[in-house]
């Protein structure tokens, strides 16, 4: 697994930040999703790293990375101080414009990260998602139903933190087995790493402060940038075609036609897990669009 790859800790001001790089080339950098860490990109990044330097990285309070304490109004955990972390990363490495690549809640910290520093970003891919405050502004019963993890991992401390803490497995094995349509896509060894993540305290908070963070901070930061910037890149939405992105928005390419004017997309036939169900298509159509 990320053979050739290299492990790597950068102090950044806002946390240290854990990830791997291989591979030579422009450069870009890979963001997970919920439950993962940069594990979930082990079956596409060694085939980007034929042709790009590529960078993973667990995002700050996931995984390996550092988890500092969170404020009363959870901007620590705010997309845009997320952001910042990686953005020193990559600095770090020596590379100040790059293409990156989101999915999940790395696809919000992704298109954030372009929104808000549109020179350091080349091309952006967002997996899964439409933007936050398109989100909150349409949800309904449909979307409380479905997506009611949202809800309770933002619900007040300590309650989703308890609750988590006395059975860590199970909000876990929930998500990794209900969202795929490819049930096997999780290497036992890289489902254990993400229950593992769930099974430390420090972690499940930060976790928890990034929805709570979701729900105010991200969804105004999206509203006050809503019709008055836009996505300056070229941008690449994939959404899973049995996922409930699908379900819940009948065209979600044209929510983020609002965002970036340059855009283009379509669905891929799995389930939530895109880079680790499909990861030979997720590779060819990221190599089509970042090459």
């Amino acid at each position: 697994m990320f053979d050739g790859f290299e492990e790597f800790d950068i102090d950044t001001p806002g946390a240290t930040i854990h990830g791997r790089r291989g591979g030579s080339g422009p450069p870009v950098l890979l963001l997970h999703g919920i439950p993962e860490t940069h594990l979930m990109w082990h079956r596409v990044a060694p085939r980007l790293a034929e042709h790009f330097t590529v960078v993973a990285t667990d995002l700050r309070g996931w995984g390996d990375s550092g988890k500092p304490p969170s404020t009363a109004d959870h901007e620590p955990y705010s997309m845009r101080a997320i952001a910042r972390d990686q953005v020193a990363v990559m600095r770090s490495l020596g590379h100040e414009r790059f293409r990156l690549v989101g999915h999940d809640r790395g696809a919000r910290c992704a298109y954030r990260l372009a929104l808000d520093e549109p020179d350091a970003v080349t091309r952006l891919a967002v997996l899964d998602v439409v933007p936050i405050g398109d989100v909150y502004n349409r949800a309904d019963k449909a979307f409380s139903l479905s997506y009611w993890v949202w809800s309770f991992l933002a619900a007040p401390a300590p309650v989703p933190e308890q609750f988590i803490e006395a059975a860590p497995a199970v909000l876990v094995d929930f998500m990794l087995d209900t969202w795929p349509e490819v049930k096997d896509a999780f290497p036992a060894e890289v489902r254990a790493a993400y229950v593992k993540q769930f099974s430390d305290r420090a972690t499940v908070h930060a976790i928890c402060e990034e929805f709570r963070a979701a729900a105010t901070l991200d969804y105004q930061q999206d509203e006050a940038d809503r019709g008055n910037r836009k996505i300056s890149c070229p941008v690449l939405f994939l959404w899973s075609q049995r996922g409930q992105v699908a379900k819940l928005y009948d065209d979600p390419l044209t929510i983020w036609r609002e965002w970036a004017d340059d855009v283009r997309g379509e669905p891929v036939p799995v389930g939530h897990f895109i880079p680790e169900e499909a990861p030979e298509q997720t590779a060819r159509q990221l190599l089509d669009f970042l090459v």
